[in-house]
């Protein structure tokens, strides 16, 4: 065995839709200066009873039904969120359990943004060391549950959902590089003020809501996101003129496009669903390649780039051959 391979995908958006005009009833802002700033029309919210373990079991038995495995096959689980149900215990092992898995490693990872990437590259090494046979990975967010509805400048860019893989060894070509990184520098350009041991009182108050330098990050991002992509190309000797698909994370149409212009990759190779879903954080990935393999476009044997920026700032990227 020398790869890993993603032999399964799916995905699971929540029932309630806000489109742009239903902002412009809760907000000063307007459908145009959303549409022409981030490139969303549209983002789901979960319920107020909905956590995202709820999502990342829905997410997880499309998933399992299309690798066309039993839960009894998986073997370690991975959940990346920033938005956990709770505390403790970890939303891996609420999933595990829930879905009837048997004992298994369950991790639960936070890296923002890039928390899925993050979980897929700790997958791709078990398995790889021999340590796993059948990774389930999720990338899930309730972002909307922390985010402030009277600030317009992030209010209008998040959205919930999850998107799960199921990755097996393989002798075929699968993952082919990952790259990681985080810089916390940044930090007071992209944060939540609130954890389990700063100000937690403040949780579910307006003094708690996500908090970003907009411009700044566009500009970072940017430039992170280029380096990232390059870095794991290098890694598995593979040209730019070789990539069939780009799957990057979907926080901003402008960042996309920015990105896409310095890997010099037209538009039409790169799957956009932030007009869908917003930034959905770490469930992006993970749901845009779902998007993908299920309208036809990303086929068997295609050379794909994942790759996410998130607060930290954390950074990361997988290549891969479907």
């Amino acid at each position: 065995m020398k790869y890993s391979r993603i032999v399964g995908t799916g995905r699971y958006l929540p029932e309630k839709v806000l489109t742009n005009f239903d902002l412009e009833k809760m907000v000063d802002t307007s459908d145009e200066w959303i549409r022409t700033r981030t490139g969303v029309e549209r983002r789901h919210a979960v319920a107020d009873d909905q956590t995202t373990s709820d999502m990342c079991v829905e997410a997880a038995k499309v998933a399992i039904e299309d690798a066309g495995i039993d839960v009894t096959d998986i073997d370690m689980v991975l959940v990346g969120t920033t938005t956990p149900d709770l505390i403790f215990p970890n939303a891996a092992t609420l999933v595990q359990h829930r879905l009837g898995i048997p004992p298994c490693p369950a991790i639960g990872m936070e890296a923002a943004c890039t928390s899925f990437i993050y979980a897929l590259t700790t997958a791709d090494k078990f398995i790889k060391a021999g340590e796993a046979k059948c990774a389930l990975v999720i990338g899930a967010e309730c972002i909307t549950k922390i985010v402030d509805w009277t600030d317009r400048n992030t209010c209008v860019l998040f959205g919930d959902g999850a998107g799960a893989v199921i990755v097996k060894p393989s002798d075929e070509a699968g993952i082919l590089a990952t790259h990681l990184g985080a810089d916390g520098q940044y930090k007071e350009l992209l944060y939540y003020p609130v954890g389990a041991s700063k100000e937690l009182h403040k949780a579910g108050t307006d003094e708690a809501a996500i908090t970003m330098v907009g411009n700044e990050v566009f500009k970072v991002a940017v430039k992170t996101l280029g380096n990232v992509a390059t870095e794991v190309l290098h890694k598995a000797g593979v040209e730019q003129s070789e990539l069939d698909w780009l799957i990057p994370h979907q926080a901003n149409l402008r960042i996309i496009q920015a990105t896409a212009k310095r890997l010099n990759l037209p538009m039409e190779k790169v799957i956009l669903t932030v007009q869908d879903h917003g930034n959905t954080s770490a469930a992006s990935v993970p749901m845009a390649l779902d998007v993908g393999r299920r309208d036809g476009r990303v086929k068997p044997g295609q050379l794909v780039l994942m790759e996410a920026f998130g607060g930290g700032f954390t950074w990361g990227s997988v290549l891969m051959r479907m």
